[in-house]
């Protein structure tokens, strides 16, 4: 059976989008797989990666870069209640994240809010009722 350990961004700073993160959500860095383009923070099951624009040589993706602000993909965190979702939206806001979605209830239960990091990659903050 496989599982996902990784999910990884492309970063123009992966140094200081990764202290993005880490600032919202207080995810400590992997200090033992750091370069000079790559951070990892521990995000519980995952680690969330971010790789600088010298990956996409690296991993055979020249010509793939982002070159507009197209949604590839979006990390979504769960915290443990509605309050939790309000209060990392704003200090996410604070950060420089820009709120997309004000928090509000899903068609599936969560209390969910949608934002875009300093580098306009999407991410949700959401608590699952029940």
């Amino acid at each position: 059976m496989a599982f996902i350990r990784d999910v990884n961004l492309f970063a123009a700073d992966p140094v200081r989008l990764a202290a993005f993160y880490s600032d919202v959500f207080g995810f400590p860095e992997i200090e033992a797989v750091r370069s000079d383009i790559f951070r990892c923070l521990d995000a519980g099951p995952v680690r969330l990666g971010f790789n600088g624009q010298q990956a996409y040589a690296l991993l055979d993706l020249s010509g793939r870069e982002r070159s507009d602000n197209s949604v590839g993909c979006y990390v979504t965190a769960e915290v443990e209640d509605d309050a939790g979702v309000d209060r990392l939206a704003a200090r996410a806001v604070e950060l420089g994240a820009t709120l997309i979605k004000a928090a509000s209830e899903t068609y599936y239960g969560a209390w969910q809010c949608v934002l875009s990091d300093p580098e306009d990659n999407v991410f949700r903050i959401q608590h699952q009722r029940g």
